[in-house]
Order: C-alpha cells, then sequence, then structure tokens
C-alpha cells in the first residue's frame, strides 16, 4: 500500500488536512458515544439514560483514546492512525478490556438491555478486529459507520437509517482518498461491520 497522504507533518494541508480532521472527527469513538447516546435514551427516561451513556462513552471511549494519546505520547505507537498494525495490539487489548468492564456494570445494575447489546457488539467486533489485525489492515472506520448505520436501522427503522448513509459514503472515501487503506480493506470493513451487528440479532440483540 502506498505511503498515506497525511502520513508526514508537512503534508497535512489544503484537502488532506481537511480529510484527516474529518478522519478523525467521524471516528468509531465518537460514532459509538453518538450511538450509545440514542441507544440509553431510547430505552430509559431522560437522566437515567444520560447516566447510563456517559458511563458508556468513559469506558467505550473516553479511555482507550487516553491510552492511544498516551501511548503516541510515550512513543510506543509512531502515529494516531497506527497504519502499522503490530502498535495496535495494545489498544485493542485495552479497548475489549474496557467494553467487558462495561458489560458487567450493565448486567450487575441492571443496565439498558440496547446498552448491553451495544457492549456485546463492542466486544464481537474489537475481538474480530484484533484477530484479523495479526495478518492484514482492515479499516476501522469503515466497520464503525457501517456497524452504526446497521443498527440504526434495526432500532429505529430504516428511513432514519438514511441519515448515516452519507457518512457510510463519506468516511469510507475519506480512508481511500488518504490512501490509508485499499478498497479491500474498506469493503471488508464494511462488510464486517454490518455481519458482526446482524450476527447478533440471532441471540435477540437490537431487535
Amino acid at each position: 500500500m502506498k505511503r498515506p497522504l497525511d502520513e508526514l507533518l508537512h503534508d497535512r494541508v489544503g484537502k488532506v488536512k481537511a480529510a484527516r480532521v474529518y478522519s478523525n472527527i467521524i471516528s468509531p469513538p465518537v460514532m459509538f458515544s453518538s450511538l450509545g447516546v440514542a441507544l440509553a435514551l431510547a430505552e430509559r427516561p431522560f437522566w437515567n439514560g444520560l447516566g447510563w451513556a456517559a458511563g458508556y462513552m468513559l469506558l467505550v471511549s473516553a479511555t482507550p483514546i487516553a491510552a492511544v494519546l498516551y501511548l503516541l505520547r510515550t512513543g510506543h505507537i509512531s502515529e494516531l492512525h497506527m497504519s502499522n498494525t503490530s502498535e495496535r495490539h495494545l489498544p485493542y487489548a485495552i479497548a475489549i478490556s474496557c467494553a467487558l468492564l462495561g458489560l458487567a456494570l450493565v448486567h450487575l445494575f441492571n443496565g439498558p438491555e440496547l446498552l448491553r447489546c451495544l457492549l456485546v457488539f463492542n466486544v464481537v467486533e474489537l475481538a474480530a478486529l484484533a484477530l484479523i489485525n495479526l495478518f492484514w489492515l482492515i479499516s476501522i472506520h469503515a466497520t464503525g459507520i457501517m456497524a452504526t448505520m446497521t443498527i440504526v436501522w434495526l432500532v429505529f427503522g430504516w428511513t432514519a437509517s438514511l441519515f448515516v448513509l452519507p457518512f457510510v459514503v463519506s468516511v469510507s472515501w475519506v480512508r481511500l482518498y488518504l490512501k490509508r487503506h485499499t478498497p479491500m480493506q474498506v469493503v471488508a470493513g464494511l462488510l464486517l461491520g454490518a455481519g458482526s451487528v446482524l450476527s447478533l440479532t440471532l441471540f435477540g440483540c437490537f431487535r
């Protein structure tokens, strides 16, 4: 795969800078934080749902992000997007551990069922990504945004999922434009995102 357009600091200008910023904003932690809020509020009264959503965001989004930033600052990873797959092992392990902790808390304190399903999905998705990461670079962004659209479709209906569709297209395009992934890696991410969510419906999730 060719060198990413935004790999070097002096290349992050103009369209490349805009694409990188967009890719950082519409990232899996942001996607699932937003989804966690929507699912918790769909099932629980406002303050109760917001409290559970905040806990979810702290564990599944904020803590893994803080860990990645720490690893970046201390030189354990070379750049934020971790194109070198060997740098992703520890962040994946941290993210899976956080999701498992969240799942345990939801179970122990009778949290929202939809949030439980989302946490189960997070564990399944992250484990699959970590396994694939051992031998191939798959698009986490594509996996995350397609999973988000699929969950919105299952829970809120297909019309609501249409609002997510432009993000599926734009996120996929941006990852290709920046040369962070090949078309096959993006397609594989999209298939993994949809497939992992749909597989959980067999166990009663998101239905």
